[in-house]
């Protein structure tokens, strides 16, 4: 067989358009963002995070080491092409949902993924469920492909990190027992449920308030991590299996001598209520014994002002025979 060069170059030619033009067009899905790398260098811009609004929950010492640039983000759409040296990174910008307790690095810690482990103020230890949902932050895909390798691991490690020492530090608010359904009325300072002194009461009485205050305190995770946690969903919080009686024994206890002071603070409520209702009455008929006195002294007042000094005996000497008229005996005090 004779050997044909310009066959061979063609050849050549045609596998390099199949190879490296024809398979470098791409696309990005609807829930994707992509970044193209030239030689494994993004194409960067001329800002980096510190000149975006999320770098202003990071801490003056932490400004400068999570100084990341910003770079060029292709969108959804396409089709896009890219060069045999260049390089294409997509990520997913949807949001997803976790269990509390997930590991990625070892799927068997937290008893499996179901249960995260955590320390009160009390050197109680609790075991805690729920959900963390996050997304990929679009504004920060270099800390996200670049900054880290593994960045679930480092924000899931920066949440849990953030939330044990929450738990450690948790106190209720002063002057108010939050209840967990909304609307629930709010006590004072020095109630009986206060005076318990149990934190994992005051966890579980406030699990809204913890779940904003995780959500406050990882304001930082999409600076550091390009990863925004949305919400946190801190469902349950249980202690130890050998100190659960004894806990609902002490809530049950605080729970019947808050009825019963409940129940003797509407009683005197109630009395209080009829005291002054009953004031009232009082009140009412004395004015409506005195009023008539008082309109007759206006008549008689105005009987002397018109018709004379006489006007008035006149009008005594009348009603006294009236009074007569109805009496069947009268005593009359004679002068000597």
């Amino acid at each position: 067989m004779e050997f044909s060069f310009a066959g061979f170059l063609f050849g050549a030619f045609g596998w390099f358009v199949i190879r490296y033009v024809l398979s470098g067009f791409f696309t990005v899905n609807q829930n994707q963002r992509a970044v193209k790398t030239s030689f494994g260098r993004a194409n960067r811009l001329t800002t980096s995070t510190l000149d975006n609004p999320m770098a202003e929950y990071l801490r003056p010492d932490e400004r400068e080491r999570y100084k990341y640039p910003q770079i060029e983000v292709i969108p959804p759409g396409g089709p896009y092409f890219k060069w045999p040296w260049e390089r294409v990174y997509k990520v997913n910008v949807a949001t997803e949902t976790v269990n509390l307790a997930f590991d990625p690095e070892d799927i068997n810690a937290n008893r499996g993924g179901t249960e995260l482990d955590a320390v009160t103020k009390d050197q109680l230890n609790i075991g805690m469920t729920g959900q963390l949902r996050f997304r990929v932050s679009d504004q920060n895909l270099y800390a996200y492909i670049f900054g880290v390798k593994r960045p679930l691991v480092h924000v899931l490690g920066y949440f849990i990190s953030v939330l044990r020492q929450k738990i450690a530090s948790f106190e209720a608010p002063e002057g108010s027992d939050t209840a967990v359904a909304p609307g629930a009325p709010a006590h004072h300072a020095g109630d009986l449920s206060a005076a318990a002194g149990v934190s994992i009461n005051d966890l579980r009485k406030n699990l809204r308030l913890l779940n904003e205050d995780m959500d406050k305190g990882c304001l930082s995770s999409t600076a550091r991590y390009g990863i925004t946690l949305d919400a946190s969903l801190i469902t349950g919080i249980d202690p130890p299996a050998e100190v659960e009686s004894a806990l609902a024994a002490i809530n049950t206890a605080h729970n019947q001598v808050g009825a019963e002071v409940s129940l003797a603070q509407a009683s005197a409520d109630q009395k209080l209520v009829q005291s002054r209702r009953a004031v009232e009455i009082q009140t009412l008929n004395a004015q409506a014994e005195v009023e008539p006195l008082l309109q007759l002294a206006n008549q008689l007042a105005d009987l002397k002002k018109n018709g004379g000094p006489g006007v008035l005996a006149a009008y005594v000497r009348n009603v006294k025979l009236s009074l007569f008229s109805k009496a069947r005996s009268a005593f009359v005090e004679l002068k000597p």
